[in-house]
């Protein structure tokens, strides 16, 4: 059994087994990063019979497996599903079964203020640059106050905390409460109306109070027509919203910001005594010196107690084994079922594509296709050799002997049926025949203008 899973390999080369890797590797991981917070959007979300939560926390560029088991996941109010953004706590560990890198998660939380910060850092800039911060506009409060006017809730601490600082330091300063609504829809609207009416009553200082909450339960003092009334008001106005981390939009609009509403009561009821400051100032240092010690002390015993091995991780190990084999068995069985299922639809079709009836079918609608198609073919045909047969006539006329005598020639032919092309083919008193464009004449050649010759005039 190795006593120090982290130290370093010995110079003789030690050589783990994959078993032991993954051990050293986890405890180191769950020792270094144990308790550490991560936003992300949820993504493959899978809640197996067991109970446990499993899903892949992502952002842009990295994603992480995480692990809620059943104990952790009683305690998630909020329904979880992909695409929510959230923040976990936990642990990184690794799965040893498989080697995976993944996060141990006991609390789940949505985050859902990313929209108001940027709303608020938008009115702050706006209501910055038109000035409701500047330095010049703010009223100081008054060293002696005798009437103080005070908007919060009528019910809550934060009443009572001001109520018991004014008669511990002031018992004598009159305290009057304008009751508003602090939280919800209709608190921005009550603020507002609360705020003109104590403006009017001549108070020597207002205190707009609250007590702590998310950005969400204190937005009514993040809206801009609460921080123009503030600007609006004449008196003096302190502004003690939430704690000393919670910072809204009426306390960079106010005369004082004070860090909570107690503190508010003590900047308006200053004591006199230096004495009981000086105790109030090393009460407070001794405090924050023991909440310092107390941490530290936490921290150490919280390394402690995670150096000591639950069984009930094996289990965990084990369930989450059990888990991840349950679902391969799960998504093996669906992709075996829709592989047979795709395969039978596949034969199926072909089985269809190789039916005779389809065979028939075609034949038959390509057999009237040819029955319509031949009487077209037939007469193209014809009329193609109607124009071939007229053109070729028009060509033989045009080269026709018989055509060249309509026009008025003639042929001569001899006794033997010759042309006689010149006129030194003949001679004087030949008989010859010329053939018209209608009928033939029978002539006889006088002279032929080469031969002189005498005819008898009885011939």
């Amino acid at each position: 059994m190795i006593k120090d899973p982290f130290q370093r390999l010995g110079l003789d080369r030690e050589v783990l087994s994959v078993s032991q890797l993954n051990n050293r590797a986890r405890l180191l991981l769950e020792d270094v990063f144990s308790g550490i917070w991560v936003e992300g959007e949820i993504s493959n979300l899978a809640k197996p019979a067991s109970g446990h939560v499993y899903f892949t926390l992502k952002d842009r560029q990295a994603q992480v497996r995480c692990a809620l088991f059943r104990q952790s996941a009683a305690r998630v109010r909020q329904e979880l599903r992909d695409g929510l953004a959230v923040k976990v706590r936990g642990k990184v560990s690794l799965f040893e079964g498989r080697g995976d890198y993944q996060l141990i998660l006991d609390t789940v939380e949505p985050a859902g203020d990313g929209a108001l910060r940027a709303a608020f850092e938008a009115l702050k800039e706006k209501l910055g640059a038109e000035g409701l911060f500047a330095t010049e506009r703010k009223v100081a409060l008054p060293s002696h106050p005798k009437r103080i006017g005070i908007i919060s809730s009528p019910t809550g601490a934060v009443i009572r905390d001001i109520i018991s600082v004014f008669r511990r330091r002031a018992p004598q300063v009159e305290l009057v409460l304008i009751p508003t609504a602090v939280q919800g829809r209709e608190a921005t609207g009550q603020i507002v109306r609360a705020l003109q009416l104590a403006d009017q009553q001549q108070y020597d200082a207002l205190i707009l109070a609250r007590g702590g909450g998310s950005l969400e339960d204190l937005w009514c003092f993040n809206e801009e027509v609460v921080a123009r009334a503030i600007d609006a008001c004449i008196t003096p106005l302190v502004s003690a919203v939430g704690h000393e981390t919670d910072v809204s939009i009426s306390d960079f609009v106010a005369d004082v910001r004070a860090p909570t509403p107690s503190a508010a009561a003590e900047l308006l009821a200053p004591d006199s005594s230096e004495l009981v400051q000086r105790l109030s100032n090393l009460h407070r240092r001794l405090v924050l010196r023991l909440q310092s010690r107390l941490e530290r002390e936490r921290l150490r015993l919280e390394s402690t107690s995670r150096r000591l091995r639950h069984p009930g991780e094996r289990l965990r190990q084990q369930a989450q084994q059990l888990d991840d084999l349950d679902m391969r068995m799960q998504r093996a069985f669906e992709q075996q079922f829709n592989s047979r299922k795709e395969r039978l639809a596949y034969l199926d079709r072909r089985l269809i594509t190789q039916h005779p009836g389809r065979n028939l079918q075609l034949l038959r609608q390509r057999l009237d296709s040819f029955a319509q198609r031949l009487p077209k073919a037939i007469n193209d045909a014809l009329k193609q050799r109607r124009l071939q047969l007229q053109s070729q006539m028009k060509t033989l006329n045009a080269v026709s002997p018989l055509e060249t005598l309509g026009r008025g020639y003639s042929i001569l032919l001899d006794d033997n049926d010759r042309v006689v092309r010149k006129a030194a083919d003949t001679q004087p008193g030949q008989r010859l025949k010329a053939r018209l464009g209608e009928g033939e004449l029978a002539i006889r050649v006088e002279d032929n203008h080469i031969t002189p010759t005498t005819l008898s005039l009885l011939d």
